[in-house]
């Protein structure tokens, strides 16, 4: 049997977690291969710790699964000519399109997006409304061969629904047991419709200050991908 290429496209300013959480799920998945890279190679720093040693993301020839993660980073990952052609590269290709977090702006900004339903973190999932997508609040979203997580931590359960996809069922659900992966939070807060008020307000005034930046990079993406689509 062929062995399956899952690719993890890393750029700066990435959130570990939203990478970690899948990887730690889709290692696991049987004949295949997770291959975690960047643009020249580069070592990646995401909040203090420095992932080394990555694939140059222009020498993948082509990947099964396309797996891009969010972070502060997205907004400029957007607007990166030499990322985003790579993006398009290999997603035109792969037979899963995939992304946690805000990583589904920059496969939105790639074209990936137009009429899919695709999920996002809860803070932006409007900016997707740009790149022509159809916003969901789920925490995983599939509309055929994309599939999208919400925020950072949805990137382990989006993990077990691909692997499902992938590797079926059962074994998902061994590999599950085998990670003791039964979610029990200390707190009722971890999505905006059980937090309260107060907690809201304060996670949205954290964000204010690249608020103006992020929706300004998603609009002039989106520009940039109704150019591209025109001239195509």
């Amino acid at each position: 049997m062929p062995q399956l290429t899952i690719l993890i496209a890393l750029y700066p300013g990435v959130t570990h977690l939203d990478f970690t959480g899948p990887h730690q799920v889709l290692v696991r998945t049987p004949d295949a291969r997770v291959v975690t890279a960047s643009l020249g190679g580069c070592d990646i720093e995401a909040e203090g710790l420095v992932f080394a040693g990555l694939a140059d993301l222009a020498t993948v020839a082509a990947c099964d699964v396309l797996l891009v993660p969010g972070g502060l980073g997205c907004a400029d990952a957007m607007l990166d000519e030499a990322f985003m052609a790579q993006i398009r590269r290999l997603g035109s290709s792969a037979r899963y399109v995939t992304s946690v977090c805000t990583g589904s702006l920059i496969l939105g900004a790639a074209g990936f997006l137009t009429g899919r339903r695709a999920a996002c973190h809860w803070a932006w999932r409007d900016l997707l409304e740009p790149f022509g997508a159809i916003v969901s609040d789920a925490r995983v979203e599939r509309d055929g061969n994309i599939f999208t997580g919400g925020g950072v931590t949805a990137g382990i359960d989006f993990g077990f629904a691909l692997l499902a996809e992938l590797a079926g069922e059962d074994h998902a659900r061994a590999v599950q047991l085998g990670l003791e992966y039964e979610p029990d939070p200390p707190f009722r807060s971890g999505r905006p419709e059980i937090a309260s008020a107060q907690t809201v307000e304060a996670v949205r005034r954290r964000m204010d200050p690249i608020v103006v930046a992020r929706l300004a990079a998603a609009e002039q993406a989106a520009r940039r991908l109704r150019e591209q689509t025109t001239i195509g």
